[in-house]
């Protein structure tokens, strides 16, 4: 990593961290500005294994990024781009998985489509090169328009193969099959959010019910030893406990009427 890639990224967790504090729509879109380029990259590998555009692709991207921005708790430990990259791509992949289309197309051009394959072979033998659509459409005897046609309405019916791959960021390379979201996935996913949320709001509690809650809940330590620790009865850390669990629940109520909104 260069001086100014680890400059980059040092300044990227400091507004993220502010952001999580103090929100606003000034500073996410500046977020969004400055981590463009995983929306931008994830897009590029999309569009090489599909017919949709890549402009779309990375408009649809951005929505993931935002999402991750909104929901990215610094004081976690992770890093920004393995927490937004998930997000990024489920996005690309509803988008993938609204405009697909089962419809049939003329038995002549799926047959001419197939010839069209075997042309390509032989020429790209004969010629020592990749042939040009116009040689293709000579040897079949049809038109350049029609063979074009042809060409991209059975590409466009195409399902993307499970085994391709569609992210290789860093040293993460994830195919299609390992991308596409299941009930099993969105629910870690939660969890895992969930968590962060649960670990946000102990953060922001007293100190000492602070310690009691993760001794106890976190750690699983009994009341008497958390008690030593913490240098008190257990009585004591039993009220604790209680003054922890009340204020959990002020804290995340408001989430919990957010999300059930």
């Amino acid at each position: 990593m260069t001086a100014s890639q680890s400059s980059v990224r040092s300044d990227s967790m400091e507004l993220l961290l502010y952001y999580h504090q103090n929100p606003s729509v000034k500073l996410r879109n500046k977020l969004v500005r400055l981590h463009t380029g995983l929306v931008r990259k994830m897009a590029h590998k999309f569009s090489h294994q599909c017919n949709e555009p890549y402009e779309d692709l990375e408009q649809i991207g951005y929505f993931g990024l935002i999402r991750a921005i909104e929901r990215f708790d610094p004081s976690q430990g992770y890093a920004f781009s393995s927490f937004a990259v998930p997000y990024i791509r489920g996005e690309m992949l509803h988008f993938l998985r609204d405009r697909s289309t089962l419809l049939k197309i003329p038995r002549r051009w799926q047959e001419l489509y197939n010839e069209g394959q075997k042309v390509r072979k032989q020429l790209a033998e004969l010629l020592g090169r990749p042939p040009k659509d116009i040689e293709i459409a000579q040897e079949l005897n049809v038109s350049l328009q029609e063979w074009q046609e042809t060409k991209l309405a059975v590409q466009n019916r195409m399902p993307l193969s499970l085994d391709a791959t569609v992210v290789h960021y860093v040293d993460c390379q994830i195919t299609l099959g390992e991308a596409l979201t299941c009930p099993r996935t969105v629910a870690q996913q939660q969890q895992e959010e969930e968590r962060q949320q649960l670990q946000g709001a102990i953060s922001l509690l007293e100190e000492k019910p602070r310690m009691a809650v993760e001794m106890v809940f976190l750690k699983e330590l009994s009341r008497k030893d958390a008690a030593k620790k913490i240098g008190t009865s257990p009585m004591t850390v039993t009220r604790y406990l209680q003054k922890g669990v009340q204020d959990l629940m002020c804290m995340l109520q408001p989430q919990a009427i957010a999300s059930g909104s």
